[in-house]
């Protein structure tokens, strides 16, 4: 039996619970001084403070001294685009003189930029990219994250994209969950025919997915100019039927209904919400719909930020992620997503922290392992390099993270 104690931690703070926290209990987080935290075979076994050690300590057991820092769960990132080829850095320059995000991609550039360039990739060279975006996700504190597919458009590329996905999950240290993301965008195969690709997703590309085990999720990009509502809806359902939990990019440039859509359907999460108006947040709100959002992508694009406080007062419970993709937001750092929630959504530190930990595990399907430190849950933990988590809000460009460990282990 391996076991690991982290020890004079000068503050633990932890959401509770394994159910999404809403409203007022977004804000409510365990805070306990001079703690302990013994782990056995990489569950967490008992949590201590007061500086009384746990009773399970052996002469054995590996100390870790956190230095009276800072010790929350590991950050689960719900929202990113891990698997990719390329990059689109020459985007800036037709940003700079006016051109829009839905211009960029009207115009063939833009997801089917990265599509193409991901078609030319190999699995291996993907693998290896995706691995070295683990590395640095980790060291920014990312103990789990969502991968989504949607550049390939076509079975090949899509399943080649879901592959490296499950081969990363299964080699890499950090856990990986699965999103099918087929109706990303419109393919140049079916231009001026989204209802014929609609019906191609549903009819050939879900069931292959669905058959292979390859995604826990199906997402769609619900948006002017690329899937309306009622197509959007076919998909989601369709994926419902198969046994898929469903998600929906939605109201990222425009409101066009992508929120209604989500509490309709009673998706686990809505993605991005930067348009939602008040429609939108009474269908999540009654649905019980977890708003996924992503103020990175709005930093980048130079939009408004999603309406996070009259969500949260909505009693929808919020989660924060970031978005990394090659287009809209090439930044894996949720840190920087932590400060942006915290100046720009005027969330404060301990909504903050179960958006990027329990409430993001909720959305995933994990939050009966991580998202918290409590006893049974899987040790993913953090030790800061902060006396507290107000600081990691306050302070930005510089990686805030001192130790992570995760399943246990040091990293």
């Amino acid at each position: 039996m391996e076991k690991l104690l982290i020890h004079n931690i000068g503050i633990l703070q932890t959401p509770k619970g394994s159910t999404p926290a809403r409203g007022v209990k977004q804000g409510e987080n365990l805070k306990l001084n001079n703690a302990a935290v013994l782990i056995e075979d990489g569950i967490i076994k008992e949590v201590t403070s007061g500086g009384k050690l746990p009773d399970g300590v052996t002469s054995d057991t590996v100390h870790v001294d956190a230095k009276g820092h800072l010790v929350t769960p590991g950050l689960v990132d719900s929202h990113t685009h891990l698997v990719f080829g390329g990059w689109r850095q020459n985007e800036i320059p037709l940003k700079i003189k006016g051109a829009s995000y839905l211009d960029i991609l009207r115009a063939g550039g833009g997801i089917l930029d990265t599509v193409a360039k991901t078609h030319a990739a190999s699995e291996e060279e993907l693998f290896e990219k995706s691995m070295t975006f683990l590395d640095e996700m980790l060291a920014l504190g990312i103990t789990t994250c969502e991968a989504k597919s949607g550049y390939g458009l076509d079975i090949e590329t899509e399943l080649k994209q879901l592959n490296v996905a499950k081969r990363v999950n299964e080699e890499h240290v950090v856990d990986v969950v699965s999103t099918f993301m087929g109706a990303h965008a419109i393919p140049k195969t079916h231009t001026g025919n989204a209802d014929g690709y609609i019906d191609f997703v549903c009819d050939e590309m879900l069931p292959l997915v669905s058959s292979k085990g390859l995604a826990k999720y199906c997402d769609i990009f619900c948006e002017d100019s690329v899937f309306n509502v009622d197509q959007s809806r076919k998909v989601l359902l369709k994926a419902k039927e198969l046994g898929f939990g469903i998600k929906i990019h939605a109201d990222e440039i425009e409101e066009i209904g992508g929120a209604e859509l989500a509490g309709e359907v009673s998706a686990i999460s809505a993605e991005h919400l930067i348009a939602t108006g008040e429609k939108g947040i009474k269908a999540m709100a009654e649905a019980g719909t977890i708003a996924n959002l992503l103020p990175q992508t709005s930093f980048y694009l130079g939009k408004n930020y999603a309406r996070a406080r009259d969500m949260i007062n909505a009693g929808i419970a919020v989660s924060i992620a970031s978005d990394f993709n090659p287009g809209s937001c090439p930044s894996n750092n949720l840190q920087f997503a932590i400060n942006l929630g915290y100046l720009k959504y005027r969330m404060f530190p301990e909504e903050i922290l179960t958006a990027v930990t329990l409430n993001a595990a909720c959305t995933i399907g994990a939050e009966s392992k991580v998202g918290t430190i409590e006893p049974g849950k899987q040790a993913d933990i953090i030790i800061w390099n902060t006396p507290d988590f107000e600081t990691v809000c306050y302070r930005f460009g510089t990686n805030q993270v001192k130790t992570v460990i995760k399943n246990g282990k040091l990293c």
